[in-house]
């Protein structure tokens, strides 16, 4: 059985339907807060890429509110050294673009060095 993805009891049609007053409504005070302020040059710029449906879309814009009208599209934001891509889906309406493009990567520790512990300081380096 298929789970029909809703947000705030809406669907994704319903969603892509909203205009920027009434999606207001339903995104967390901080978002709100800056939707009000109004946009950035850099926010208009992305903006009006979205509205012409341009593919392969880059940004360093990662403050950028995830709006109705990118639901579905891949969005290739910077995360201080390459674009990643971010499919937008209905789960990350009001969520700041910043959010899924990780600046971090997980720490991946190996084996310990020669010396590095009792048991190997003995052990040659050849």
């Amino acid at each position: 059985m298929i789970k029909l993805a809703l947000w705030h009891g809406k669907t994704e049609a319903d969603v892509k339907a909203m205009d920027l007053k009434e999606f207001m409504k339903f995104v967390p005070a901080r978002s709100r807060r800056s939707l009000q302020r109004g946009f950035t040059d850099a926010q208009k710029a992305l903006m009006e890429r979205l509205n012409a449906n341009a593919k392969n879309i880059k940004t360093h814009c990662r403050d950028m509110i995830i709006f109705p009208i990118m639901l579905g599209q891949t969005i290739r934001v910077h995360n201080g050294k390459e674009y990643l891509p971010v499919i937008i889906t209905i789960d990350m309406m009001g969520h700041y673009l910043g959010e899924f493009s990780m600046t971090r990567k997980p720490v991946k520790h190996s084996a310990a060095g020669i010396g590095a512990t009792r048991s190997s300081k003995a052990v040659s380096a050849r």
